[in-house]
Order: C-alpha cells, then structure tokens, then sequence
C-alpha cells in the first residue's frame, strides 16, 4: 500500500518569502499555502516585531484563515559561557515569545541548543541539561512546546546527539525541530540515521537543501545532498507530523520558495503513485 499524502501539508517561514509581512502572505496566498512559521517579521525577530504587522498577522488569520505554526525568536545561540546572555533570553524573550504565540494560536516555539567550543568538553553537557529543563518547565507552564532545531556546531547538531539530551531532560514540552539540512556536514548521515535516531522527538520539520553544509551553500531542494523525496516518504508514512515548513535559504527568495513548492508537491505525487 502506498502512503497517503493527505496527512501532511506544506508551510513556509514567511522571511524566506519576504521580510515583508503582506508580500510573504500575498505570494503564499498564490501558492495556495496556508501555514506560516514567523522568524523575521519587517526590521525585527519575534518577538521584537512592531504592532503595525502584528496587527497584519491578526487580520490574516481571521479573514484568509491561515495559521501560524511555529515562532523562531532565535534563543539558546550562546555558548554556555554566556550565561548573562541565557538568562536574559530565559527570563525575558522567551516569555515575550510566548505571549506572542498565544495570540497567533501557535503553539511551537523554536529554539537552538547552545554553540558548542571546540575547547567545550562533555562536563559542561549538565549546564545544557539545566537550562533545557528551565525551558521546558516555562513551556510547561504555558502548555507550549520548545523545539529544539539541530545546528552544526552546536550541543544539538545531529539527530543522535539531540535524541540523546532530549531524553535525559525528558519533558514533552521539550522537542526537535528536525532539520536534515543542519546536519549534512557531521559525523552524520542525517537520512535515514539522523531522522531514525530523533523521530520519537520531532514535532516540527525544516526543509531546504544543501551541497556542502547548511551555513555554506543551500540549494533548491532537490539539488542537493539531502534524500529528500526519502525523508518525505518517511515522514508521510510514520505520520509523526502534520505539516513540514519550508525555509528556502537561497536567493532569490521568491522564485526558489516557488520552485521549492512545486518540488515537495511532486514528490507527493510520486510518492501517491508509488513512484
């Protein structure tokens, strides 16, 4: 039996479109796409983002009907050494981050897993482990879910090495956002060991495509190094996520968002008809 391509949608960071708030949703509206994972909103990054285009955001979700899914206020990119910088974004951009979802009636919020030094031995793994059980216990209390994305350099680069702390805090508001992408350039073959190893994890999933590492050169997805149409096919067929969000990472943006659109949708079909 072939899997069902009705169970998982396509969304879009919308800066991957525009920093524009109504020309992203002007061209998604085009492409037919209805989910939205906000980052970079005008001049600034949820939850800095001014009234006027959150005001934007509001009519959207009422009027067109789409949904914010998930809001990447960019936290936990410090070292461990930073600590002032951890705190602060604890004690103050998180919340803020959360308030802001609550109002677009998300309830994602993604987050990284601190730069790792090359000097940084496993010792300070305990000091990661303390703040994510921070952070998962503020997710708690607002029934939200962080989710950890996979970056290269980090404490969370692979989907091994994310699993692996993501069980030790052991909170349900604590999560990955899957990013294949992110760990082309590690240790890791990110499909099919990366996603098998953090897939009882992952709530949210990143799609772009890359030839040499995510912070080197991305490509149209397709183009690159990354199994995509396999990882689709496995996603659809563990049913572990409803929707996967695109995040583009090549210029120009609108163009190869589109181009990026039309991919993933004929890899649905190929994968209907058991192609």
């Amino acid at each position: 039996m072939t899997p069902s391509t009705d169970s998982i949608a396509l969304g879009i960071v919308t800066d991957e479109i525009s920093a524009d708030i109504e020309v992203a949703l002007r061209h998604g509206k085009e492409w037919g796409i209805s989910l939205y994972e906000l980052r970079i909103v005008g001049a600034g990054r949820v939850p800095q983002i001014e009234e006027a285009h959150a005001v934007i955001i509001d009519k959207a979700i009422r009027a067109d009907g789409i949904r914010i899914t998930a809001l990447s206020p960019g936290i936990f990119k410090p070292t461990l050494s930073q600590a002032a910088e951890i705190e602060q974004e604890l004690a103050d951009v998180l919340p803020r981050t959360i308030a802001m979802a609550k109002r677009f009636g998300a309830r994602t919020i993604i987050a990284f897993g601190f730069k790792r030094l090359p000097q940084d031995d496993e010792s300070l793994r305990k000091v990661a482990i303390g703040y994510f059980r921070r952070a998962a216990e503020i997710a708690e209390q607002h029934d939200v879910v962080i989710a950890i994305e996979n970056e290269p350099g980090f404490w969370c680069d692979t989907g091994a090495n994310t699993a692996s702390i993501l069980k030790e805090v052991n909170s349900n508001h604590l999560r990955a956002n899957w990013d294949p992408a992110n760990a082309l350039g590690t240790d890791e073959v990110p499909y099919p060991a990366g996603y098998k190893a953090l897939k009882p994890y992952i709530v949210n999933v990143h799609v772009k495509d890359t030839i040499e590492g995510s912070l080197l050169k991305c490509v149209p997805v397709g183009e690159g190094k990354i199994a995509w149409k396999e990882q689709l096919r496995a996603l659809i067929e563990d049913d572990i996520v409803s929707h996967i969000t695109i995040e583009t990472h090549c210029l120009p943006l609108i163009e190869q968002s589109d181009y990026n659109i039309r991919t993933l949708r004929a890899y649905m079909d190929d994968i209907r008809s058991g192609t």
